[in-house]
C-alpha cells in the first residue's frame, strides 16, 4: 500500500519548475548529460542559499546525473531541479528539517481505541477532492511539524464545512506551543501542537493575522483572532499499522505523519517518495508531513 503525502515543504518542488519542464528529456534521458547542457541549466539555475560558483557548479552537476539516473527506474516518485539543488545532503540537512527524535506519541496522550476494521475502496485520495489546502514553504526553519498539524487542521475545517480553504498560523505554533515540549524551528511533535491548541479555546489564528517569518519569535497570540479550534484533541494511529492508517485516512480525513529523510529526498518532485534505506525505530524519524491519502 502506498500512502500519500503532501510534502509541507522543505523541498520546494514548484521553484525552477520552468527548468524542470524545459529539459526534462535530459533530466529523463539514456545517456549522461553533457557538460555544456549541465552548464547551460546552471546558468538558468535560481538558488536562494548561495551565488554561483564553480564548486557549486560541480555539485549541481552531480546531483543532475543522480535525477537522471533515478528517473530511469521508473520508481513512483521522480527527481528534479528545486531551490536546493546547488547544496550538498549535509547543508541540505543543515536547514534542519526537524531535529531527529522519537515521533511516536507523547506518553501522556490518550490513545483512541481502535475501531474495527472498515471495508474501504483500494484508492482515496483527499485532495482529488478538494479538501487540502496548497503546499506552502517552511524555508530555513525546522518547523515542519508545524505545517503537518497546520496542514491537518485546515483538511479537517474544509471536510467539515467550517470554511473553504481557511489556512491557519504555523508561526502561532512556532513561538507560542514551547510549554508542550516543541522546539520552534529546532522542531517538534504534531501530536504535542494539537495538545497546545486544545488548550487554548480560541484555537489558531489565521496566517494573515499572525504571518509566517521562518525564525523563532515571541509569542503574540490574540485570542480574539483565533478561528481555528480543536475540541477533543488529537488520537494516534497504532504504530506500524498501515491498514489503520489506511482506514483513518478514508473515513476521518488527512492524518500527521512523519518519516526520515535520506539523500534522494533533497530533489524530490512529483509522485509518491519511497525508500527501503531509511532507519528502523521511531528515533530515525526528522520530517513531518501530511498523509493525504493512500492507493495500493
Amino acid at each position: 500500500m502506498k500512502i500519500l503525502a503532501i510534502v509541507v515543504l522543505t523541498v520546494c518542488v514548484f521553484c525552477n519548475q520552468h527548468l524542470n519542464d524545459k529539459y526534462h528529456d535530459v533530466l529523463h534521458g539514456q545517456n549522461p548529460i553533457a557538460e555544456d547542457i549541465s552548464r547551460q541549466i546552471y546558468g538558468q539555475f535560481k538558488s536562494v542559499y548561495s551565488l554561483q560558483s564553480e564548486s557549486r557548479y560541480q555539485i549541481f552537476s552531480a546531483k543532475l546525473e543522480e535525477m537522471r539516473q533515478h528517473n530511469l527506474l521508473g520508481l513512483s516518485w521522480t527527481q528534479g531541479i528545486n531551490d536546493y539543488s546547488d547544496l550538498t545532503f549535509e547543508e541540505f540537512m543543515g536547514l534542519r528539517l526537524m531535529a531527529p527524535q522519537n515521533c511516536s506519541a507523547t506518553q501522556n496522550l490518550k490513545l483512541k481505541e481502535s475501531a474495527r476494521s472498515i471495508s474501504i475502496p483500494d484508492e482515496h485520495e483527499w485532495s482529488s477532492l478538494g479538501m487540502v489546502t496548497p503546499v506552502k514553504n517552511q524555508g530555513n526553519c525546522g518547523s515542519c511539524w508545524t505545517f503537518s498539524t497546520v496542514g491537518a487542521m485546515e483538511s479537517h475545517w474544509n471536510i467539515l464545512g467550517k470554511g473553504k480553504n481557511l489556512t491557519f498560523s504555523e508561526q502561532q505554533l512556532v513561538d507560542c506551543a514551547g510549554g508542550y515540549n516543541n522546539h520552534g524551528c529546532n522542531g517538534g511533535l504534531p501530536s504535542q501542537a494539537f495538545e497546545y491548541i486544545r488548550s487554548i479555546p480560541s484555537g489558531l489564528e489565521s496566517d494573515k493575522t499572525y504571518p509566517y517569518t521562518g525564525r523563532d519569535g515571541k509569542c503574540v497570540y490574540r485570542p480574539q483572532n483565533g478561528i481555528a479550534y480543536l475540541k477533543y484533541g488529537a488520537y494516534n494511529i497504532t504504530q506500524g499499522n498501515e491498514t489503520e492508517l489506511a482506514e483513518r485516512l478514508y473515513s476521518v480525513g488527512p492524518i500527521s505523519i512523519a518519516f526520515e529523510v535520506i539523500t534522494g529526498f533533497q530533489s524530490y518532485r512529483t509522485g509518491v517518495y519511497t525508500t527501503t534505506k531509511c532507519g528502523k525505530t521511531t528515533k530515525d524519524i526528522n520530517h513531518a508531513v501530511l498523509a493525504t491519502g493512500y492507493g495500493f
